[in-house]
């Protein structure tokens, strides 16, 4: 493919060399934290005309409300707030709240004429508050681009009595992600993050996208691409194994692999250990703060999550470390201080 000689962005080196002296701490969730402001409608929709960097946007037949990727437009000093908490807390890499930004995520709300504006402002949030937080006590950040994994899969039909159908095509996920990935560098992202792959045909059309973007820009940028195992039989959703799915991706050449979401820490455990002695390449792990309640909470404290997380680094199953669902500042900074005795996995030749 062209991608190969295309030459790598400098940010490469720079996370190359920092990963090989140390764990480096990915932030928490964004989702939690956006719970915790008790917004309301018109907090999300901005009273029904949104304001993106290219143009005004409407949706006044869609109620926005829990289309937490919207706030990088209507709320972004609320945003760019929680990624500083994450940074100060010691996250070296911030996640862009972008993870349902694609057409066909934001069709649920009308908005798909927004992505450009929603990936671009999404991206620009997260390096303000990178940059606040360096200018307060001089440690580089690094803005990762969250590419989620969209509300449908290429791979399984949603229709039973139809084995054949698909809701979406290839080609059509390839579009959807390279729209996104196209704002999220045109916004100042440091790195891809392909992440909750619960479909690996998805995830080759966001690897498909994300290296037309580069062939565009005259350079790579880092991916990291993170799947997620959905139950107990250690499986993602189309069926791969956690081996399986590193050789699935693993043409991509990403600067990490590794495992996020739907388990917490302990459930992970044997996943991410898997990854870890196949891959040759970083890996990386942020596991939800348990399962979830009744509620749909997750109950799991700062120090059980680190206690948990600490145990992968001190056993050298990762280079780097976060949290997902159900985790906050307060966690991310006990994970943070969990890892710090500890080397980082060394990459297998």
């Amino acid at each position: 493919m062209k991608d190969m000689v295309l030459p790598e962005a400098p940010v490469y080196d720079e996370l190359r060399k920092l990963a090989a002296e140390r764990i480096l701490i990915l932030d928490g969730a964004m989702g939690t934290m956006i719970q915790t402001l008790g917004l309301s409608e018109e907090d999300y929709s901005g009273g029904g005309h949104i304001h993106g960097p290219s143009c005004r946007h409407h949706h006044t037949d869609h109620p926005q409300k829990g289309n937490n990727d919207l706030l990088v437009l209507t709320k972004p000093d609320a945003i760019e707030d929680i990624h500083y908490q994450f940074a100060m807390a010691g996250a070296d890499i911030l996640e862009t709240n972008t993870f349902s930004g694609t057409t066909i995520a934001q069709a649920d709300y009308g908005l798909e004429d927004a992505i450009h504006d929603l990936s671009v402002a999404g991206a620009q949030v997260a390096r303000r508050a990178a940059e606040r937080a360096q200018a307060a006590d001089g440690k580089r950040r690094f803005v990762a681009g969250a590419v989620g994994p969209t509300n449908r899969t290429a791979s399984i039909s949603p229709d039973v009595n139809d084995p054949g159908f698909r809701a979406v095509t290839f080609d059509q996920l390839r579009r959807a992600y390279g729209q996104q990935i196209d704002g999220l560098i045109e916004g100042g992202a440091d790195i891809i993050l392909i992440e909750t792959i619960f479909d690996t045909l998805n995830a080759k059309a966001a690897i498909f996208a994300a290296n037309e973007a580069f062939e565009k820009i005259g350079h790579r940028l880092p991916l990291m691409i993170s799947g997620t195992i959905t139950d107990a039989s250690g499986r993602t959703l189309s069926g791969q194994t956690p081996t399986a799915f590193w050789h699935s991706v693993a043409h991509a050449r990403p600067f990490t692999v590794g495992l996020n979401c739907a388990l917490g820490a302990e459930a992970m455990r044997p996943h991410i250990a898997e990854i870890a002695g196949v891959a040759d390449t970083f890996t990386c792990a942020y596991p939800n703060a348990g399962l979830p309640n009744a509620f749909g909470g997750y109950d799991e404290t700062p120090e059980q999550t680190a206690a948990q997380v600490g145990g992968f680094a001190r056993d050298g199953l990762v280079n780097v470390v976060g949290g997902c669902c159900g985790t906050t500042p307060d966690h991310i900074r006990a994970i943070a201080e969990a890892v710090a005795p500890f080397a980082p996995r060394k990459v297998p030749a």
